[in-house]
């Protein structure tokens, strides 16, 4: 709504500039919208139209009091709003807060994985090199028992070898023997057939 102003001279604009003042118990404090709508003003001969007047005052009011109100909702909004920037930095914070120590816990257990790598690689290796030299001992201990059983069969091979010839030796002496004893017989029955076939005159005299 405009308002149409009718004064002429520089007085009757002071005194309608006198008659503006709204009425308010704490001239410090800015006037509320219940001010404004409950405002009073002086009547003269050539001032505002009082109708006029009367709904410019109710309309500024209700925009005022809507300006407050968005003031107020704007104000609530910037509190929530500031809260909830706190609520996500303290989260911000706390998230850091875990990242780094899954960041430390990560590092240490690549660090404890690595040394126990390290130690199980080395017990192994341990393990590894004694059963290497468990097993060469027993390899040698092995070999020697059979280097002193090989050893053991030639001598027994060498004492077959000799009976066998002592027994071949015997065996050609008992051959040697029966022929002999053979030869002897054979000689013996010459000569008995010889004596038989002889005449008795020709007998040898005893």
């Amino acid at each position: 709504m405009r308002v149409r102003i009718t004064m002429t001279n520089s007085e009757d604009l002071g005194q309608a500039a006198e008659l503006r003042r709204l009425p308010s118990p704490d001239r410090h404090s800015a006037p509320t919208p219940l001010d404004v709508r409950q405002a009073k003003f002086s009547t003269s001969m050539r001032g505002y139209e009082k109708a006029e007047v009367n709904a410019f005052l109710l309309e500024t009011a209700d925009g005022y009091e809507q300006a407050l109100r968005e003031n107020e909702r704007l104000r609530q909004d910037v509190i929530r709003l500031e809260a909830s920037i706190r609520q996500y930095r303290e989260l911000e914070g706390a998230l850091k807060g875990a990242l780094m120590s899954a960041q430390r816990v990560s590092d240490d257990m690549k660090q404890n994985a690595q040394t126990a790598a390290d130690a199980m690689r080395e017990n192994a290796q341990r393990e590894a090199a004694r059963v290497v030299r468990e097993a060469e001992g027993r390899v040698e201990l092995l070999m020697q028992r059979t280097q002193s059983q090989l050893e053991d069969v030639q001598r027994a091979i060498d004492g077959l070898r000799a009976k066998r010839r002592e027994s071949e030796v015997q065996v050609e002496a008992i051959i040697s023997n029966l022929h002999n004893t053979l030869e002897f017989v054979r000689e013996q029955d010459q000569r008995e057939s010889r004596v038989v076939l002889m005449r008795p005159d020709e007998a040898i005299p005893a």
